[in-house]
């Protein structure tokens, strides 16, 4: 076999297995996947178990339905400079992606959270965060409110009040979190008005 061939061969052998991963991490059912995708239950679990080879037609569903880019299904080798590619995480059950590459000054995140029922536990910490939800439902308990976040819905607040934000437990959610130190705020330089014309 050549090489180019064997790589190939070699990345095909390891979609299964990272599909299976990613629908665990996400707590998502065979049958609820099948349902977002078209893709029938028996054909997903071949395609995980590697009793099917994936093609372009059931990976391109998948990534729509995880929100991933395709790359990471099939395991393309990374571009790009090392020192500023930007690793994903696993984080209570939740997929951390680092948007920043500096520390110190405000930091930026993706965040993934999977549909789940966990019961909130509060922290405090030094900071101010500022939390807007992309898409899916996400719940945010701040000091005494107890609030659900939808798509386009924004948050900010002071981090010494106790808070703890994830799912509602019947959706996941995928949030932009910007975090700063005490006293950092984000600053609104441009404001539509009522009065600018298109």
């Amino acid at each position: 076999m050549d090489p180019t061939a064997a790589v190939i061969a070699s990345a095909l052998d390891q979609v299964g297995p990272r599909l299976k991963r990613l629908r665990n991490q996400r707590q998502v059912t065979l049958t609820s996947l099948a349902a977002a995708t078209g893709i029938s239950k028996s054909t997903l679990s071949r395609l995980e178990t590697g009793q099917r080879r994936p093609s372009l037609e059931l990976l391109l569903p998948l990534a729509q339905a995880y929100n991933v880019p395709l790359d990471d299904l099939v395991g393309a080798p990374e571009v790009g400079d090392p020192r500023t590619r930007l690793k994903p995480r696993v984080a209570n059950g939740r997929t951390v992606v680092p948007l920043t590459r500096h520390p110190g000054g405000v930091q930026a995140w993706k965040i993934v959270i999977p549909a789940s029922k966990k019961e909130p536990e509060l922290k405090t910490h030094e900071g101010y965060e500022w939390l807007y939800v992309l898409s899916g439902r996400m719940r945010l308990v701040l000091g005494d409110n107890d609030l659900t976040l939808g798509p386009g819905e924004v948050a900010e607040f002071d981090t010494r009040v106790p808070h703890w934000f994830g799912s509602t437990g019947g959706h996941g959610a995928e949030v932009l979190s910007l975090f700063g130190q005490q006293g950092e705020r984000l600053h609104v330089r441009a404001k539509s008005s009522k009065e600018y014309k298109h």
